[in-house]
């Protein structure tokens, strides 16, 4: 990529772009897309666009959306983000059913696995759970109060899942730790019992995911970071199993010399009932593939998968339980100068099936447009037009590299500085 800045289109580093995210439902009945405070969905049984409701006055979201997240199930979506509010949604006929507002903004989400308990997580290092009991599509949304479950001690949360057996919560921060918690019967009056720290990454934790089989249903935890690696967990003991160095993986990638971080692991990814798990790495123009050997516990490089001819780096990753598909994202939102406000671009990867998942190098497929599921419906919809120019995403995968490093990256402060913000911090001040 030329470092040379885009004609037309200005890379100012004091703009806060919002990378773009994706999401498949778990029976791949529809795929939502989230890029900046826009939130579009696609109904692949129906091969059309979704018309969101939601009765509250003005857009769903006021500012960039940071998490989205379908329920185990499919029944439940949320979203949540800069605006410091929490959308639940019903995905049947994509109405909102509630909404929640946080004391601050949101940056990571997760449904428990019966649908009855949505949890957040803010910047100030709070983990919030939210009681879903008796939320109905056929009434009007309800407002519903958050409650504090754990914290963090003032360290962002970058990820929240569940186990997939729905005993433990997940936690990973900035400050490079990973937190297993049993999840309680009433999560309303807090969690008390810490199960486990998985402790080794050097670097922020940027991302988690489980992979589990039927062989080993209780799954193993997988974890991306800004040290250039993924890392192989057992929850219950926190101990560490293996660590994949991906960083010596993606041979030279171009970069700014100003920059730092282009190994980082921005998202990982788990293929159902499949032994590989899927890496996006900062500046890499691909995605990575990682074999995972539960039954020796083991993780290994596998193959790259290149994008030729088109400049995307992914920002977001996902896969539903019941299809072959890996669904990828590159976007941004706020490019200052361009024309467009928001842009992505949605890619498909086929080929992941359970017999070819257990091959050292699987036969994978980058779908054409018109072969992805919806063709140019579901790309008019997730991407705001079939087509935008190449150098527009220049400028914009330029942006997502500095978005994705700046978001967990720890600012440097003088020492005058931080005793200013620490005496003016919002959480000092007395409410009224």
């Amino acid at each position: 990529m030329d470092d040379a800045p885009v004609e037309g289109v200005e890379l100012n580093k004091d703009i806060e772009v919002a990378p773009a995210l994706i999401s498949v439902h778990p029976n791949q009945d529809s795929v939502a897309v989230a890029v900046g405070s826009d939130l579009r969905v696609f109904d692949l049984r129906g091969r059309c666009g979704v018309s969101l409701a939601d009765e509250s006055s003005g857009p769903f979201h006021k500012d960039s959306i940071r998490a989205i997240r379908y329920s185990a199930n499919g029944k439940l979506f949320v979203s949540a983000g800069d605006d410091k509010l929490v959308k639940i949604w019903s995905t049947e006929a994509w109405h909102c059913l509630c909404s929640v507002v946080s004391e601050k903004r949101v940056s990571a989400v997760a449904i428990s696995n019966d649908g009855l308990y949505a949890c957040f997580a803010d910047k100030f290092g709070v983990v919030w759970v939210v009681d879903l009991h008796g939320l109905d599509s056929n009434n009007s949304p309800v407002n519903k109060k958050a409650v504090p479950l754990l914290a963090h001690y003032c360290s962002i949360i970058t990820s929240l899942e569940f186990s997939p057996e729905g005993r433990f919560l997940v936690s990973a921060d900035r400050d490079f730790k990973i937190r297993v918690t049993v999840f309680p019967k009433n999560p309303l009056d807090g969690a008390h019992e810490i199960q486990s720290f998985c402790l080794g990454h050097t670097e922020f934790v940027s991302c988690l995911a489980f992979i589990h089989t039927v062989d080993y249903p209780q799954g193993f935890l997988v974890s991306g970071s800004g040290d250039s690696t993924v890392r192989l967990w057992d929850i219950v003991s926190g101990s560490l199993l293996d660590t994949c160095e991906v960083g010596t993986k993606t041979g030279p990638l171009e970069c700014n010399g100003d920059e730092v971080g282009y190994s980082t692991v921005t998202d990982v990814c788990t293929i159902p009932d499949c032994s590989l798990v899927a890496v996006n790495i900062q500046s890499l123009q691909g995605v990575m593939l990682l074999s995972c050997d539960l039954s020796s516990r083991t993780l290994a490089f596998s193959m790259v998968v290149s994008f030729t001819g088109e400049n995307f780096i992914p920002t977001s990753l996902s896969s539903s339980h019941s299809g072959e598909l890996l669904w990828m994202i590159t976007g941004v939102s706020k490019l200052h100068g361009s024309d467009h406000d928001s842009l992505a671009r949605v890619r498909v990867l086929s080929g992941f099936k359970k017999s070819n998942c257990d091959s050292c190098h699987p036969e994978l497929i980058v779908l054409g447009d018109n072969e992805v599921p919806g063709a140019e419906k579901l790309l008019e919809k997730l991407q705001g037009s079939v087509s935008i120019e190449g150098k527009v995403f220049s400028a914009a995968a330029e942006a997502v590299k500095r978005a994705m490093c700046n978001l967990l990256i720890k600012k440097q402060y003088p020492a005058d500085n931080r005793e200013f913000r620490k005496r003016t911090r919002n959480d000092k001040k007395i409410k009224q």
